[in-house]
C-alpha cells in the first residue's frame, strides 16, 4: 500500500508545528510511559493502524507488559492497571467521545493536578491530531521503527 500523501517528506512546515506540543508534553510530568498508554488507547478508539503500530512499539521498547496492551480495550475489567492509569484511561475515553461527565472529572482530579490534567487532555488532543492526519494521509502502516520521531 502506497500513502495518498508522504506528509513526513511533504509536510515539513506543518510537521515543525506539530512537534512543538509533543515537545511541550515530553518536558511535562507526566510520565512517558502513561503519555505513551494514553496515546495507544486514543489511537485504538480512532481505529489510527499507523498509530498504533507506533505506540505499540515504542511502548514495548520502554518495558511494557504486552498484556496490558492486549487487554485494554477492556481496561475497566482487568486488574493490570494502577489507579492513576485508570484515571488517565478514563478521561481519555470520556474526553474522546465528547461526554466528560462531572464524576470522571471527579475521579481524575484524585490522581492529576490541575496542571497534569491540562497536560493529560492536550496528549489526548494533539494524539487524535496525528490519527486524523495519518487515517486521511494513509501512511504505510508497519513501517515505524522506534526512535524515528525523537
Amino acid at each position: 500500500m502506497e500513502p495518498r500523501i508522504n506528509f513526513l517528506e511533504k509536510g515539513q512546515n506543518a510537521i515543525k508545528s506539530l512537534y512543538g506540543i509533543g515537545g511541550y508534553l515530553a518536558k511535562s510530568s507526566l510520565e512517558k510511559p502513561l503519555r505513551e498508554l494514553v496515546a495507544f488507547r486514543v489511537s485504538q478508539l480512532n481505529g489510527c493502524g499507523f498509530c498504533l503500530d507506533m505506540h505499540s512499539k515504542d511502548l514495548l521498547a520502554l518495558g511494557e507488559n504486552p498484556q496490558r496492551l492486549y487487554t485494554i480495550s477492556a481496561w475497566r475489567e482487568t486488574p493490570f492497571f494502577s489507579e492513576r492509569e485508570r484515571a488517565a484511561l478514563a478521561w481519555t475515553d470520556a474526553v474522546n467521545s465528547f461526554n466528560v461527565p462531572d464524576e470522571t472529572y471527579e475521579e481524575v482530579r484524585k490522581q492529576f493536578s490541575e496542571e497534569e490534567l491540562i497536560d493529560l487532555t492536550l496528549q489526548i488532543s494533539a494524539t487524535n491530531l496525528w490519527n486524523h492526519i495519518n487515517i486521511a494521509l494513509q501512511p504505510v502502516v508497519g513501517t515505524y521503527q522506534v526512535g524515528v520521531f525523537k
